[in-house]
């Protein structure tokens, strides 16, 4: 008997490190299931919002996200990265947190993504975009990088450019985030599978692998 194909919605943001992490964790996770299909959604999420457009610095930024969160935070933080610069290169990640000049917005980030997602393009753009902030310390939020790095990925650099110049889908990013915040998701990496249940943060592959054989068993909610 034949299996539906699993329906995930992965919703992800370029600037966070545990999306990178989980979106290498996600390809490892499917070549653990070879006999289900799966048919996965790039789904747009700002960890801030409020970021100017042009970005801000990111050491004051980091700082001043600090300052306003408990007296242990720096302490976490610093655990955290130490964490994901030790589990990067098992997934052929390289983070260079110090390195990182601009904390961008990622608006015009997603709208590329979902530019690309509809030519078949969505993860390797995702996955470009996550190398050029965290390893080639670029700024993900200038239009002449997102625009490279969607020709890279075998998108017209050019079209891309031009479409960015634009407020093309730019609501229509922002409202599809404002629904899954409405589904009670506050942080990402958040798979969604088959509008069922959720496994969220960067879960190891085989935790993954379960989940898509869960889905499997059970039919896509429908809408």
């Amino acid at each position: 008997m034949s299996v539906a194909p699993v329906s995930v919605d992965l919703v992800t943001d370029p600037v966070c490190p545990w999306c990178w992490l989980g979106l290498r964790y996600w390809r490892e996770a499917r070549t653990q299931t070879p006999d289900i299909a799966t048919e996965t959604v790039l789904r747009p999420f700002q960890l801030d919002a409020g970021v100017p457009r042009a970005g801000v610095p990111y050491r004051d930024y980091m700082a001043r996200k600090f300052a306003a969160a408990s007296p242990g935070a720096p302490d976490r933080f610093k655990a955290m990265r130490e964490h994901l610069e030790q589990a990067g290169p098992a997934v052929g990640i390289v983070f260079n947190f110090d390195a990182i000049e601009i904390r961008p917005n990622t608006l015009d980030a997603h709208r590329v993504i979902r530019w690309a997602q509809g030519q078949g393009l969505g993860e390797a753009v995702l996955d470009l975009i996550h190398k050029a902030f965290f390893e080639d310390r670029r700024d993900i939020g200038a239009s002449d990088v997102l625009a490279e790095i969607a020709g890279e990925a075998g998108l017209d650099a050019d079209t891309v450019r031009d479409l960015l110049a634009t407020d093309r889908d730019s609501a229509q990013v922002q409202r599809e985030e404002q629904f899954y915040r409405s589904l009670g998701v506050q942080g990402v990496p958040c798979f969604i599978f088959n509008g069922r249940f959720a496994v969220s943060g960067a879960e190891a592959p085989q935790v993954l692998a379960d989940a898509i054989g869960k889905a499997a068993q059970s039919p896509a909610a429908q809408d």
